[in-house]
């Protein structure tokens, strides 16, 4: 089993905090989203993994070392592919073409999810899907009364389905995926000026390839800061009864309302924090109270009431009581 995951966009809507890092690397509760991800789908699949391919813009190799380490963790090999240019969903996966090849899973690496990850040996591809109540901005599904896939619409303006694709597939067969995908490139075929891997699936499907639907317990999108925000305390309920404060914790008349993530050489004064608050590597905390947040490394809070916020790294904030999102090296007083 091979893991595919693109990446290579930098999330213009959760900027500012995607200005100085890509979205899939930011972190929740302690971890970058596609560790998480490939974490989650590792653990779930049903199947050893021996490879995790990694599709990326401009990184530097610094993260390109990070992400072979991640991969490696998990006992598989890490490649690293490069996306140069945003051209859609399906030249994104091809940019992986040496590893589309046997079972593979596609993870588009800006989502974190529950779901059941039963692989049905007799399908030829599962396409996780999530009932939502807007889905005129995501790809969708339809279904026929045996619960096979019948149409694959990429953001229809018209009601079509309440079935959104949230970015994760398995194929039975990755090197008939790659021609599909080739095909696509091939004959200039193109969806609202993108090549999307929903045209490819769609030709797949008119070949006779059956793909049934997979079910998701719970997504959770990382689209902008709000989402994010809300997304970390989700997982902090999912990890809750694993060890998520640092030994290296400095604390004085504080109070930690678990669940949260406290990472290392956290020093907290005088201050309330949680529940559903992580807080990076290095940070001051002084007289504050902090609920529901996500705080990232080496960032100093004062007199500061915060609630449903997202702080960058070395952010400082002094006598605010608001929600905020204010990117790294921002200060407010």
């Amino acid at each position: 089993m091979k893991i595919i995951v693109p990446m290579a966009g930098r999330g213009s809507r959760l900027r500012p905090h995607t200005l100085t890092i890509p979205k899939p690397l930011l972190p929740i509760a302690g971890k970058p989203i596609v560790q998480r991800l490939v974490e989650d789908i590792t653990k779930v699949c049903g199947e050893p993994v021996d490879e995790i391919a990694f599709i990326i813009g401009d990184f530097g190799t610094e993260v390109e070392k990070n992400l072979v380490a991640v991969a490696e963790s998990l006992g598989a090999k890490g490649s690293i592919y490069y996306q140069e240019e945003a051209l859609g969903t399906a030249h994104a996966i091809l940019c992986a073409k040496d590893s589309l090849q046997g079972k593979i899973v596609v993870a588009f690496a800006d989502t974190l999810f529950r779901a059941d990850f039963t692989l049905d040996s007799a399908a030829d591809g599962i396409i996780w899907v999530n009932k939502i109540e807007n889905p005129s901005a995501f790809g969708v599904v339809k279904l026929n009364s045996d619960n096979i896939i019948t149409d694959f619409v990429e953001k229809p303006q018209e009601f079509v389905s309440d079935l959104a694709i949230i970015g994760i597939y398995y194929f039975k067969d990755g090197a008939y995926l790659k021609n599909e995908l080739q095909y696509l490139i091939d004959n200039d075929i193109k969806e609202k000026g993108e090549y999307q891997l929903t045209n490819a699936l769609e030709n797949m499907k008119q070949k006779g390839t059956k793909f049934v639907p997979g079910k998701v317990i719970e997504w959770l999108d990382c689209g902008n800061y709000s989402a994010t925000v809300y997304t970390n305390q989700r997982v902090l309920e999912f990890i809750k009864n694993e060890t998520n404060i640092d030994a290296s914790l400095q604390k004085e008349n504080a109070v930690i309302i678990e669940p949260c993530y406290i990472g290392k050489n956290v020093k907290i004064t005088n201050s309330v924090i949680g529940p559903h608050v992580s807080i990076g590597d290095n940070c001051e905390i002084h007289s504050s109270m902090l609920i529901n947040s996500l705080i990232q490394k080496n960032a100093q809070i004062k007199t500061a009431n915060i609630a449903n916020s997202m702080i960058g790294n070395f952010a400082k904030i002094t006598g605010k009581t608001q929600e905020l999102s204010v990117g790294d090296y921002n200060e407010l007083s």
